[in-house]
Formats: C-alpha cells, sequence, structure tokens
C-alpha cells in the first residue's frame, strides 16, 4: 500500500518535491474543473477566468517532469523504493486525463453558446457534478496522508456517480425530456466527460487502499482473498 512509501518519500528533499508538484497539479486540475462546469452551465459567454488550454499544457509538461524526476531517484536509490515509484508514476497519468475532460468540457462550452440546462435532469446532473467536487476534495486531502478511510469514501461514491451517469445518459438516448439537438448531444457528451473525470479521481484513491498491481481495480478485502 501507499502509506508506507510515502513515509520513506517524505524524508527526502528529491522525493517530497515530486510529491508537491503532484499534489499542485491536481489541485489545478480541480481549479479547471470548477472554471469548466461553471462556462457551460452558467455563462452567457465563453469568456473563462482561467485559460484552461494553455493550462492543461502546463499539466503535460508536469505529466512528464513528474515521471523523468521519478526515474532519475529510482535508478540513484533503494530499490526499496521502486513500488512508490511505479504507483506516483502510474497515477500521474489520472492527473493528466483529467485535465484533458476538463478541457473538453471547456470545448463544449465554447460551442454551446448558452448556459446547458439538465431539463428533467436537473436535478441529478447538478448531484453529480457536486459529488465529483467534493471528490477532488476528498482526494486532495487523503493521498499526502495515505487515508484509506477518506479514500474508500471516493470508491463507494463513484459507484453511484457512474450509475446516475448511466441512468441519464440512456434515459437520454430513449428520447426522454424535450431537448433540442444541440442541448441532447451537449448534454450526453457532458456526462460522459463527468464520469470519466469521476473515474480518474477514483483510480488515484485506489492507489491509497490497494496494492500496486489492484490501481485502478475496486478494494479487494481480506475475505475475498
Amino acid at each position: 500500500m501507499l502509506k508506507e512509501f510515502l513515509s520513506i518519500w517524505k524524508k527526502q528533499d528529491a522525493t517530497t518535491e515530486i510529491l508537491e508538484k503532484y499534489l499542485n497539479t491536481l489541485e489545478t486540475d480541480f481549479k479547471m474543473y470548477k472554471e469548466a462546469v461553471r462556462s457551460l452551465r452558467i455563462c452567457d459567454n465563453t469568456e473563462s477566468e482561467i485559460d484552461i488550454y494553455a493550462t492543461d499544457k502546463i499539466i503535460n509538461k508536469t505529466e512528464r517532469q513528474i515521471r523523468r524526476d521519478i526515474l532519475t531517484h529510482l535508478v540513484m536509490f533503494d530499490k526499496a523504493e521502486i513500488p512508490g515509484g511505479l504507483t506516483i508514476a502510474s497515477i500521474v497519468i489520472d492527473i493528466e486525463r483529467i485535465g484533458d475532460y476538463t478541457k473538453n468540457i471547456a470545448d463544449l462550452a465554447n460551442l454551446h453558446k448558452k448556459p446547458l440546462s439538465g431539463g428533467i435532469y436537473e436535478e441529478v446532473l447538478t448531484s453529480i457534478e457536486q459529488r465529483i467536487e467534493e471528490f477532488f476534495n476528498i482526494t486532495l486531502k487523503a493521498f499526502p496522508e495515505s487515508d484509506t478511510e477518506l479514500a474508500r469514501k471516493v470508491l463507494v461514491g463513484y459507484r453511484e456517480v457512474s450509475k446516475d451517469c448511466a441512468l441519464t445518459t440512456n434515459s437520454l438516448i430513449q428520447g426522454k425530456g424535450k431537448f433540442s439537438a444541440s442541448d441532447a448531444v451537449t448534454l450526453g457528451l457532458y456526462l460522459r466527460f463527468l464520469k470519466r473525470t469521476a473515474a480518474h479521481l477514483f483510480n488515484i484513491c485506489t492507489s491509497i487502499v490497494n496494492p500496486f498491481h489492484r490501481i485502478g481495480f475496486s478494494e479487494k478485502r481480506k475475505m475475498e482473498e
């Protein structure tokens, strides 16, 4: 599990810097997410308080830097740190993908010139948005402390978000609700991007409760092994 490796890494300046880069980049993802959602759902124009496209390029660059730093560190130091390094290298990809999906949401906002209404799905859509925002808050707190109980909240919550996204999308495809073609397509894509954003936060939290080989999978309890 991640806790043991983080306890070793935090004692070293180089690895502490890597962890700080990771968390700072995830915080940037969170800001991008909130701004992209605001642009699509609230704004009457496409003006954004954050240049999401430029920020996404920075995230991509930081991902490459983190992976390079990890490789350099593992070559020079104890083999016992390899699992922790591989874990960070693996889940930094999730941070990059979250950035991509927030950029996709920003693309929708640019194309859909007026605020997107959820119509008959407004209540569940708002709930999904809010739960993903909470996933960000939990992950940012759980990861640096390797807090398994907090991480499990995201693992459990993701199942419900995924289910709600799927059911709403299915209902939309079946033609329920009065939507224009533009609104229906935008809403369907938006639900997809929300679900994938939540999925990558789920992946990050699995690294807290699972060994390296089970990152991205649900926690396997001892009684199930």
